[in-house]
């Protein structure tokens, strides 16, 4: 077992290969060979978000604070609020983000690929025609 302090792992900030606006990331775990699983806690400045990408395996996105935006190729863009889960599916292309007026920080859990050593496959950013459309059910 290990006990990893708070202070142990500073934040980083999201690179912009990956993210439109401010994005701040916290590692929460990362289990030690032969484990898979990446477990992040990300922070999004109003109206930041990640370009378009697909996790190999899947993600799982629980939302612990504000309020964001996903959306997955074929679907609209959908609200989220604290205490939603998001499921990803493998190889499922989609971006998530706060929504335009309002922070959000979410956790994400993902496993590497053991073939490719990939937990994360990025494409290019997200139009802001594409993230200001109303979401579902607004």
């Amino acid at each position: 077992m290990e006990v990893t302090g708070v202070g142990a792992r500073p934040s980083k900030r999201g690179p912009a290969d990956w993210f439109t606006g401010e994005v701040w990331m916290d590692e929460v775990a990362s289990l030690p060979e032969p484990g898979l699983v990446r477990a992040l806690q990300v922070h999004f400045a109003p109206g930041a978000r990640t370009h378009w990408h697909v996790h190999p395996l899947g993600q799982v996105l629980h939302i612990v604070d504000g309020v964001g935006r996903v959306q997955g190729e074929d679907g609209p863009v959908r609200q989220v609020r604290p205490g939603d889960t998001v499921v990803v599916g493998p190889g499922e292309r989609h971006w998530h983000g706060a929504a335009p007026d309002h922070l959000m920080c979410h956790i994400a859990v993902q496993e590497e690929d053991p073939e490719t050593g990939q937990q994360t496959i990025w494409h290019e950013h997200v139009t802001d025609g594409d993230y200001l459309a109303a979401p579902a059910g607004s």
